[in-house]
């Protein structure tokens, strides 16, 4: 599947601000305004003023709408949620090719919040998805004590996991020890049986 760079780099955004929500065994990655600060430097945000609690507020609201994005049963319903989110965003398309990245769009509008600037990027970018009819690449990490987010970029739209060489490694490693364990249990099982048999004779 072939994605624009900077349509690449807004999903990437998606996905790690849909990550940020609290989970069971993880705390809320945006718990402040600092942490919202650390949030917008790490993806390099550009446009972003000074943040406040009202920014926080805003950005936790965008990433419950992409969450639903994610969780959408159909493509109607995933167009739906983000037309609310570039609507809401007063999304407006300029080219630009600021901090010598070449020419690209953004899509939110000058002098935007920090959440309509990731709504309006977010949403276009959720948007080229579904227009390219691949929502089903939309996905939560099946293995069981994880459920992170992720864009299924695999050729055959295979990849169960949000990371192989972590959930994938230790769901693949429980399925062997519980085989182990299983065939184990058989072959004790098994002799118990034939020692009864053995008795019966």
């Amino acid at each position: 599947m072939q994605i624009p760079h900077d349509t690449r780099r807004a999903l990437d955004v998606v996905v790690a601000l849909v990550n940020t929500a609290a989970e069971a065994d993880q705390p809320d990655g945006l718990s402040d305004v600092s942490a919202l600060r650390g949030f917008v430097q790490e993806y390099a945000i550009s446009d972003v003023g000074e943040l406040g609690a009202r920014d926080l507020a805003g950005v936790r609201t965008v990433r419950g709408k992409f969450a639903q994005v994610f969780a959408a049963p159909t493509a109607r319903a995933a167009a739906v949620l983000i037309n609310e989110l570039v609507a809401t965003a007063g999304t407006t398309p300029q080219l630009t090719d600021h901090d010598g990245y070449d020419w690209h769009v953004h899509y939110f509008a000058p002098g935007a919040s920090v959440g309509d600037h990731l709504a309006a990027d977010g949403g276009m970018a959720l948007a080229f998805i579904v227009v390219s009819g691949e929502t089903e690449r939309l996905r939560r990490c099946e293995a069981p004590d994880c459920r992170r987010a992720f864009v299924d970029l695999s050729r055959n739209r295979s990849r169960r996991y949000c990371d192989s060489r972590t959930c994938g490694n230790r769901l693949h490693v429980a399925a062997y020890r519980a085989r182990r364990k299983s065939e184990q249990e058989e072959v004790v099982h098994g002799g118990e049986q034939q020692q009864g048999a053995d008795h019966r004779q």
